[in-house]
This record gives structure tokens, C-alpha cells and sequence, in this order.
């Protein structure tokens, strides 16, 4: 097994050719590191440098051999600071998981700021609905999540990092397209595009809620799970749906977004993490997410 000081004192004297300014170069004298010369020759078993008088050459196993060493010196000092860069944070592998509906704006916002000022840490996105990704979060297989708020146990620390008020989408050419501010009461008996209880019951609960405390009843005509394809259906004329801000960002032809009156609705998303995470680089774009969206670490 080569010794890399050893070569690192061969590297110097081949370099420089010779002793006394490869000694300087290395902070030493030059017995110990015509010491370390001999040393690595009996390891080899063949004579690397010829030294005279009046001057130091390669031999041919000498030149051989330096090729090879300077790029495992090379090699070395790269793995030693990519090593070292990764244990800071600054390097490394995170993989995020995120709603359908965050991956309209905001993640694209924060993936490219991020790529920016982290060139040397990948990030992987998974997309997901919230109860998957605490799942995955809980399983380690995703070090960060952009959920909504939902209630679970698991040793997870939330903060939110958006929030945006729902609105009324509607065919441009329906009746109510023509209010700037629909009450919930227009919408009674109206058919109603609504999120799937199973893959969306943070929207599914906060519309029903909605409607029960106004006591207004909406006929329900769909219930599905992503929102893209609601809006799909809206811009069919297949009905109406409340819908987060953010999906004016899919730009369905004739579909109209109006806000509804007296309706405080507002939907939001959290970052969340385990509390035992060990990943320098999930706290480096934990940290950069928190402060880029007016959070706290």
C-alpha cells in the first residue's frame, strides 16, 4: 500500500528536481525527506530518482510512477474537500416532496433560486399528496416536505411557507362570471366540482366546512383529486369549484377566477422535516426555504 506522504514527497522532488527546494516546499528538512524517498522505493522495490552532485532526474519507473501519484494526490485532495464540503452543508443529495398545486409556483421559484446558490447540492422532487409525503418523511425516504396542514403524529417539525386565498374558478361564459364578488348563497344548488376526500382532504374539508357554517348547499357533481384536472373540468362547463389562488398559474382558456364574498378561505402550505434528520445539505435548503419565504429555522 503507497503512503500518500510519501508520494507527496516524491511528487515535490520530481516536480521541483530538487531536494532542497522540494523541502521548502513542504515545510521540512531535507534528511527526513530523503528519508521518505528510500522509504517509498523499498515499497516499490525499484529506484524512482537518480541523484548526483549536480542534479536529480526521473528514472524511468520514476516518471511512471509520478504521473500516476500526482492524480491520486489529486484525487485525494478532491475527495477530501468534497467530504468536507458535504459535512458543511455546502454539497450533497436532498430530496423534496411536494403538492401538485405547490408545483405550479412556488417550487419552480424556490428550485431555481436554490440551484443558484447551491450548485453542488441535487435536489430530487417528488410529487405527492400531503399523507404520502408524511409517510415518506416518516419512512426517511424524503428529508423535506411541502404539505398542507394536516393532523398526524410522527416526530416532525412544521413551518409554513405560503398561504393564498381560495377562489371561485367558473366557465367565463356562467351567470356568476359576471359578479366581481359571488356570494356563497349564488352558489346553492349550483353544480360543484369538489377535491376527493381521500387524495384531497385538505381542500375537501376546508370547502365542506365552508359551506355547512354558511348553511348553503351546493350540488357536488365530481369529486376528484388534483386540481389541474378540475380545472379541466371547469373549463368544460362542467361545473363550478373553489379552487387555491395559484391555479390562475395553469391558464385554462375560458375560465374566470372571481374571489368569493365574505369568504375568509385561505389554503397553506408547510414545510416539515424530522426532528432527528441528519443531512447537512436538508438543513442547508431547509434554512434557505424558511428565510426565502419569511419563516424561522
Amino acid at each position: 500500500m503507497l503512503d500518500l506522504f510519501q508520494l507527496r514527497c516524491f511528487v515535490a522532488v520530481a516536480e521541483e528536481l530538487h531536494f532542497g527546494r522540494a523541502a521548502a516546499r513542504l515545510h521540512m528538512t531535507q534528511p527526513p525527506l530523503s528519508r521518505q524517498i528510500q522509504l517509498l522505493e523499498h515499497a516499490v522495490g525499484v529506484q524512482l530518482l537518480e541523484r548526483t552532485s549536480r542534479r536529480v532526474r526521473l528514472t524511468a519507473a520514476g516518471a511512471v510512477l509520478y504521473k500516476d501519484a500526482a492524480t491520486l494526490l489529486r484525487l485525494a485532495q478532491q475527495a477530501a474537500e468534497a467530504a468536507e464540503r458535504t459535512g458543511k452543508g455546502q454539497a450533497g443529495r436532498v430530496v423534496v416532496g411536494y403538492t401538485a398545486v405547490s408545483g405550479y409556483a412556488l417550487i419552480p421559484a424556490l428550485l431555481a433560486e436554490a440551484g443558484r446558490r447551491f450548485p453542488e447540492i441535487e435536489i430530487e422532487l417528488q410529487e405527492a399528496v400531503s399523507s404520502e409525503q408524511l409517510r415518506a418523511l416518516e419512512a426517511e425516504v424524503l428529508d423535506l416536505a411541502f404539505v398542507r396542514p394536516l393532523h398526524t403524529t410522527g416526530a416532525f417539525h412544521y413551518e409554513r411557507v405560503a398561504r393564498e386565498p381560495m377562489l371561485l374558478a367558473l366557465p367565463s361564459a356562467h351567470p356568476l362570471a359576471a359578479k366581481a364578488k359571488p356570494r356563497l348563497a349564488d352558489m346553492a344548488g349550483q353544480p360543484l366540482i369538489m377535491y376527493s376526500q381521500k387524495e384531497g382532504q385538505y381542500f375537501h374539508d376546508k370547502i365542506a366546512a365552508l359551506f355547512t357554517a354558511s348553511k348553503v348547499q351546493p350540488r357536488y357533481v365530481h369529486h376528484i383529486g388534483q386540481t389541474h384536472t378540475i380545472m379541466a373540468l371547469v373549463a368544460a362547463g362542467l361545473g363550478l369549484a373553489i379552487v387555491p389562488a395559484s391555479a390562475q398559474q395553469l391558464r385554462f382558456e375560458n375560465v374566470v377566477f372571481r374571489p368569493l364574498w365574505r369568504a375568509d378561505l385561505f389554503a397553506e402550505i408547510y414545510l416539515a422535516w424530522r426532528d432527528d434528520a441528519f443531512n447537512p445539505a436538508q438543513k442547508t435548503i431547509r434554512e434557505f426555504v424558511l428565510k426565502a419565504r419569511g419563516g424561522r429555522s
